[in-house]
């Protein structure tokens, strides 16, 4: 299927992460432009080295951390001003920590506050103009069926997420009629942010072992965890003209989990 997005050009906040570099992938191999930033510059010179030289000539990639809001808006401003418009964001930034809700301290509740709502915001506002300028601009904003389902080992994360949800729809108000919104709840996903949570949680049981009890803890019906590039061509399609009448909802790709079991 021709997703219908080859020309058109794209900004990606965590561009090298998991996800993002998935993502940058799938979009690249349509014929997309992809823009975007990360923290660290080691892993966007790792993504870059992996695109083809024609994509990587035309990418713009930028070291911005996505609370830094003048950064990310000169970074969005540039990146616009390639083709003269943006015809879709994608908020893929997000790093998340265990801990329970009376045991997480208030900065890492102001941290993952920062990053998972103010990060959104930051990359959204100045993005709005360059979006106007596209004839189906769409965004995309990544969260986790934790939003609705909780996960306790996970508190502070799962309280920031239910605010993303609210805020996807919020803003999917604010531009109907001029920009799609669709928020995208994940599931888990085989990543380094999985090992860490078995490095944080259970380090003296063996990965693969841990990871099939998550997966019968979260009941996932396909039995298995995402892999990147699953969740990535989904979100290829929610970005693409073929889902325009997909806006102030959110799509769950979590393999049939509704997040923690009971």
């Amino acid at each position: 299927m021709d997703l219908g997005i080859s020309g058109r050009h794209y900004y990606l906040t965590g561009i090298s992460g998991a996800i993002g570099s998935a993502l940058t992938q799938v979009l690249v191999a349509e014929g997309a432009v992809v823009h975007g930033c990360a923290r660290s510059d080691e892993g966007l010179r790792r993504l870059a080295a992996t695109l083809p030289a024609k994509a990587a000539a035309l990418a713009q990639l930028d070291v911005v951390d996505v609370t830094d809001e003048v950064a990310l808006a000169e970074s969005v401003a540039e990146a616009g001003a390639v083709a003269g418009r943006l015809d879709g964001v994608v908020a893929c930034a997000g790093a998340g920590v265990t801990g329970s809700t009376l045991g997480s301290a208030n900065e890492v509740w102001l941290q993952q506050f920062s990053v998972k709502v103010l990060g959104v915001l930051n990359l959204v506002r100045p993005a709005v103009t360059w979006l106007e300028r596209s004839d189906r601009p769409r965004i995309v904003i990544l969260n986790g069926v934790t939003a609705h389902h909780p996960e306790p080992t996970m508190a502070v994360v799962s309280a920031c997420r239910a605010a993303v949800a609210n805020l996807g729809r919020s803003l999917a108000v604010d531009l109907a009629g001029r920009v799609g919104v669709v928020v995208a709840n994940l599931g888990a996903v085989q990543s380094e942010r999985q090992v860490a949570r078995w490095q944080s949680l259970a380090p003296d049981q063996p990965y693969e072992d841990w990871l099939a009890g998550e997966v019968a803890r979260r009941g996932i019906l396909v039995g298995r965890l995402a892999e990147p590039d699953e969740v990535a061509r989904v979100l290829a399609f929610l970005l693409s003209p073929l889902a325009e009448y997909v806006s102030g909802t959110s799509v769950d790709i979590a393999g049939g989990s509704r997040g923690r079991a009971s």
